[in-house]
């Protein structure tokens, strides 16, 4: 079997090209056109044939398939783009006004691509199949889910599944190294909005009025205590309100004030209780206060958890390509959200993390308008992920 590890850092020059074409023409959500055909391009140049495209709006799946038996394994590449202007001057920044790959997804991407070329290259030595899988829309968690009612999951089921973030997501690891983590590593994300209704009039006479800004307030500080009273300490959670809109003027009380904020949550009983006990929270402070409250929940990705076996092999395949010194456990997981978490709920698989932090100058988090990447260590991804699919069986 040919140097996984020597073949992927060969074709780092090609991974950062492809990463940069994809940076230089970013798309948003489902509609990702352009790039759906550039992966779709790649592919075929490298002999891969059994391709679809147009899965779950522009998304992509594709199989390379070992000249062994043996299961299917899926890969996942999400490839959408944020609403950012670029603002880090490089030379390869976004051409598109007001749209920036500011998360990683464009090395994603690239990463998955040269992750195909290994595999294509190296069909005698893979058993089974894998399906390359290049998901739009994990932004605003559509895509996983457009995907699996397309039925990428499906013809040939998936056994697994596995996938990578790549950037600065958690601190104490340098670039090059990989992280995993068993079980729960990101949270469930879920958002509401809540619009309180009263009764409008002067400023001067609130007694004539139902301050429906009042009511905002109010919630706002009861929400806390549904985290800090009401769930236990041990399973975590935090509920943030991130906007608050009402009024039009400093001596009129307004009828309608809008609540617009954000669940994350690591357990499902966590998660469905906030839900409902915001709801109840909400409804019964604008009721108290002789108004009422409509409140709208929105469920988005649910928590991303690791598999335990799943995770065991992707870390011996990490070491065998960075070294045992090179790989960590993640400690904590983080409260942001993945909509990779809809695949891992349909197949058990495992997610993890490869630092691409810039060596020089300040580092920029995700979703800022100077955010990037270090370019270097974009062959660790391909690599790691090459080595387990012909390695996880």
């Amino acid at each position: 079997m040919v140097d996984i590890k020597e073949r992927a850092k060969a074709l780092n020059g090609e991974i950062v090209r492809w990463r940069r074409q994809v940076h230089q023409n970013p798309e948003l959500g489902l509609h990702t056109p352009m790039t759906e055909t550039f992966v779709v391009e790649r592919l075929r140049e490298m002999g891969i044939d059994e391709i679809r495209s147009g899965v779950g709006g522009h998304g992509v799946a594709a199989l390379v398939r070992g000249k062994k038996p043996g299961k299917v394994l899926g890969m996942r590449a999400d490839m959408d783009a944020l609403p950012v202007k670029e603002e880090t001057g490089l030379p390869f920044a976004s051409t598109v006004e007001g749209r920036m790959h500011a998360c990683g997804h464009d090395a994603h991407v690239a990463i998955l691509l040269g992750t195909a070329r290994i595999l294509a290259e190296n069909r005698n030595d893979l058993a089974g199949t894998v399906k390359l899988i290049f998901q739009p829309s994990e932004e605003d968690s559509e895509g996983a889910l457009a995907m699996i009612r397309d039925g990428v999951l499906e013809d040939p089921p998936l056994d697994a599944i596995i996938g990578l973030h790549t950037g600065n997501l958690w601190g104490g690891l340098r670039s090059g190294m990989v992280g995993y983590r068993h079980g729960a590593l990101m949270a469930a994300a879920d958002w509401f909005t809540v619009t309180f209704e009263g009764k409008g009039g002067h400023g001067a006479t609130p007694h004539l009025t139902v301050d429906p800004i009042a009511m905002a307030c109010q919630a706002f500080s009861a929400i806390q205590n549904v985290v800090s009273r009401e769930k236990s300490p041990l399973a975590p959670a935090v509920v943030t309100v991130g906007r608050i809109e009402g009024g039009s003027a400093p001596n009129i009380i307004g009828s309608t004030c809008t609540m617009e904020g954000t669940i994350r949550s690591l357990d499902p009983e966590t998660r469905s209780m906030l839900a409902e006990r915001i709801k109840a929270v909400c409804e019964g402070v604008a009721l108290g206060m002789r108004g009422r409250a409509d409140v709208r929940l929105t469920l988005g990705a649910p928590a991303l958890i690791n598999d335990q076996g799943i995770t065991e092999k992707l870390r011996e395949a990490a070491a065998d390509i960075v070294g045992e010194g090179s790989i960590a456990a993640i400690a904590e997981p983080t409260m942001g959200g993945e909509d990779m978490a809809f695949f891992l709920e349909k197949v058990p698989g495992s997610f993890f993390f490869l630092p691409s932090i810039p060596a020089e100058g300040t580092v920029y988090p995700h979703h800022h308008s100077k955010f990037d990447l270090d370019e270097t260590v974009f062959w660790i991804g391909s690599a790691v992920m090459a080595n387990f699919a012909l390695t996880w069986q």
